[in-house]
């Protein structure tokens, strides 16, 4: 049995989901569970719109009739004028009229999930139906009866026992009868309401599936040749890994790789699963394997470049250590508010952290903060992460900037630019 993740710039486009039916058709004969994510950019869109509603804004419905337009465009592309898929993708879009009707709930995070998410119910709406048009058998399964989460909106956390059962109870008789196909980065509470795991969630979700299913093996599909040594975005001589440990492949989603979400591997290391990440344009290539005892090889420092970064900088207002006692608040409000801490460091007066730049959850993490303590920042910042790194590598890295962080251990060298 197999877990097959496709990301959104694999289906884009119509072309991208024909080309998805094609490498799906070449496994005919296994069990195959089909996980995707939203199409192109439409998780941006509608954080934009999210933030139209939330915020009041006069562009709100020209926003949803573009996401609208986009989709209704790569149905007609590939159906025609008449399909029962025009029926599926406006009921679904139906959620969204629904939710902003009403005046905005006071949780932003409840909100982004409600809205945010239907982007992956609309995408495998349109993939299912091209599988069927195509004579592929396969089933559309509404993750959020399945992936069993609390209530963390924004950042799910999973009820394995609970979502193990739901899996194991229906999926497997599914699977015999033909391809499943479902969405990425959603989950669902007790009560019904939408839960997201993360942004680039879908690998986590795929290696849920995995886990509880006992797969052979996951894929995810990308538009890159495998797991590179850096971002070919910002590096024109990238290496490409042949094989990776499950130790490697986290320590490099921890430190913020974005080929693969940080939650992904430790599911499939627990079952023993290899992770394959393989580009969709070629899908004969071998691209990468992420696997227990695989053989690790660093020709080049492993590169990580994380942008709209801000410099946090706490002291105590009456200028005594930094104590335990401090550390211990200062940590409660980072958890309370779902801020993770990219860097951080210590001296005898302030505490120091390089976080993400969330707007509302900086902002509310700001106001705690100042509650007790001083609170100085930088942002729009770079954080450069090295692992294996050589002095020359960083030296060439930061030349001509600013640093304003700089830590070093025995693998990783990490620094804040400005």
């Amino acid at each position: 049995m197999l877990v097959f993740k496709f990301g959104g710039a694999s289906v884009k486009d119509a072309q991208g989901v024909i080309n998805l039916g094609n490498v799906v058709s070449t496994y005919s004969g296994n069990e195959i569970l089909v996980v995707v994510s939203a199409m192109g950019k439409t998780t941006n869109a509608l954080e934009k719109l999210t933030d139209a509603y939330f915020n009041g804004a006069d562009d709100l419905h020209e926003i949803f009739e573009e996401i609208k337009n986009y989709h209704y465009q790569i149905a007609h592309e590939l159906f025609g004028e008449s399909h029962p898929v025009f029926d599926e993708i406006a009921n679904t879009f139906v959620e969204i009229d629904w939710a902003i009707e009403d005046e905005p709930h006071d949780d932003y995070d409840f909100i982004y999930d409600q809205i945010v998410s239907i982007g992956e119910l609309v995408s495998t709406r349109i993939v299912n139906a091209w599988f069927n048009h195509k004579g592929i058998t396969s089933k559309w399964l509404d993750v959020r009866g399945y992936i069993h989460t609390d209530n963390t909106y924004r950042e799910g956390v999973v009820d394995w026992d609970k979502t193990r059962a739901s899996i194991q109870k229906d999926i497997p008789a599914m699977l015999n009868k033909g391809i499943v196909v479902t969405q990425g980065f959603l989950g669902g509470t007790s009560e019904n309401f939408t839960t997201t795991l993360g942004r680039e969630g879908s690998d986590y979700t795929a290696s849920v599936f995995a886990a509880c299913l006992g797969a052979e093996s996951v894929t995810t599909w990308k538009d890159v040749p495998g797991i590179l040594n850096a971002d070919p975005k910002f590096f024109a001589d990238t290496i490409k890994f042949d094989e990776l440990s499950y130790q490697e492949a986290i320590e490099m989603t921890y430190y913020g790789a974005s080929v693969i979400h940080p939650k992904t591997i430790k599911p499939l290391q627990n079952a023993n699963i290899p992770l394959l990440v393989k580009p969709f344009t070629h899908p004969d290539a071998p691209g990468t394997v992420i696997k227990e005892n695989a053989v690790n090889k660093f020709e080049k420092p492993v590169i990580i470049i994380k942008q709209k970064q801000v410099l946090l900088s706490i002291s105590a207002n009456d200028y005594s250590f930094i104590s335990e006692s401090h550390l211990s608040e200062i940590f409660g409000l980072f958890a309370r508010y779902h801020v993770k801490m990219n860097m951080m460091q210590t001296s005898a007066l302030s505490f120091t952290a390089c976080i993400d730049y969330t707007t509302d959850r900086f902002e509310k993490l700001l106001q705690a903060l100042k509650q007790t303590f001083k609170v100085r920042y930088n942002n729009e910042l770079t954080l450069i992460t090295l692992r294996h790194y050589t002095d020359e590598a960083v030296m060439e890295l930061t030349a001509g900037k600013t640093i304003l962080m700089k830590q070093t251990s025995r693998n990783t060298a990490q620094v804040v630019l400005k």
